[in-house]
């Protein structure tokens, strides 16, 4: 069976031989499996670990479009060697601990609705679609599986405004976090509905709203702010495409809001998280609707405990949550510095046992 035979059956729920698997690293570990491996520096460790392998469709962006000068809102703000301003217009420090930066808000220090309308939100612009169809075309008669990221909301938000200063306006100046989510949903539409013209097989979404123990905010406010928008996205993609899946991220216990991501259109929940939520309860309650894709922690089995108990968490993840095919295998995040090579080698060689 080819990849994509696998994705179909999978989202299907029918049981199958082999499952998709795949994992991310950081670019110190990806540093040290190119080393061990005798590989290129600038390999492709999913190919070369033959993982589960999506073509990922991207917008072009026309010719001469000009960038955004986000440069004044950090005038007071200290930039030392190695800071950058992302796309978002955020300006990321670096943390001098492997990749981590810190995030400085361009809208930090906003006093008025003017100044939110001001800003020079990313991804307005209109996008070059020429070539995705083709390219999902191609990657089926490959036996790949064609997505596409839509981009976050909540989390793209948040970081432009601020993290306090945003969860503090969900309270005192609803208006205001409604405006800068608009402007995410305003991308994200357009996005969704590209992918789905391009055929695309899922689109890639989500937002971090849970900590460890339970959401960041209340359900209630989840369910006023994020929920109607997520559902319009996805109601746009499904009308161009009906049998387009929707792939849905976010860390920590979102045990609250499962059945709400399923009433509006997600069908694929990533990652699981163990160390917050049972992967077995949710298997039980939630399994005959959505596909899981993680399940095997990485802040305990990968950097924790041995190879052979990687091993047997991923066979029992075959068995407890993979019995109806309803199950894609794959570290909850991408693994860290402090994950064992050999733990890695055991990951691959569980996820391929028959």
């Amino acid at each position: 069976m080819t990849q994509l035979d696998i994705f179909h059956a999978t989202v299907n729920h029918q049981p199958h031989d082999g499952f998709l698997f795949y994992a991310a690293f950081t670019p110190d570990l990806a540093r040290r499996l190119c080393e061990k491996y005798a590989l290129k520096s600038d390999a492709d460790l999913r190919e070369y670990f033959e993982m589960y392998y999506p073509e990922l469709l991207q917008f072009k962006e026309p010719e001469g479009l000009p960038k955004p000068d986000y440069s004044a809102y950090f005038a007071d703000a200290d930039k030392p060697e190695g800071s950058f301003i992302n796309g978002l217009g955020v300006l990321e420090i670096p943390a001098k601990f492997y990749h981590f930066t810190g995030y400085v808000s361009p809208l930090r220090n906003a006093k008025s609705f003017h100044d939110l309308e001001r800003f020079p939100f990313p991804g307005q612009a209109v996008f070059e679609e020429s070539g995705m169809a083709d390219k999902v075309q191609q990657a089926h008669r490959q036996g790949r599986v064609a997505t596409m990221w839509l981009g976050h909301m909540y989390e793209d938000s948040w970081q432009v405004r601020g993290y306090e200063e945003f969860l503090m306006d969900l309270v005192e100046r609803p208006e205001w976090c409604e405006f800068i989510l608009d402007q995410f949903v305003r991308r994200n539409l357009r996005v969704a509905a590209a992918a789905a013209r391009a055929g695309v097989d899922y689109v890639i979404t989500g937002d971090d709203v849970a900590s460890q123990q339970s959401l960041i905010f209340s359900a209630s406010a989840w369910r006023r702010f994020m929920k109607p928008r997520w559902a319009k996205i996805y109601a746009e993609a499904r009308r161009i495409k009906p049998d387009i899946q929707i792939w849905y991220h976010s860390d920590g216990n979102i045990m609250e809001i499962i059945p709400d991501l399923i009433e509006i259109g997600v069908t694929i929940l990533n990652p699981v998280q163990p160390e917050c939520l049972n992967p077995q309860e949710v298997k039980k309650k939630f399994g005959k609707q959505l596909v899981l894709d993680g399940t095997i922690g990485t802040q305990s089995t990968m950097p924790f405990s041995g190879p052979e108990e990687v091993k047997r968490v991923v066979r029992e993840r075959k068995k407890t949550l993979g019995f109806d095919g309803g199950l894609i295998i794959s570290p909850t995040h991408i693994l860290e510095p402090e994950v064992p090579l050999e733990n890695i080698a055991a990951f691959i060689e569980a996820c391929r046992e028959p």
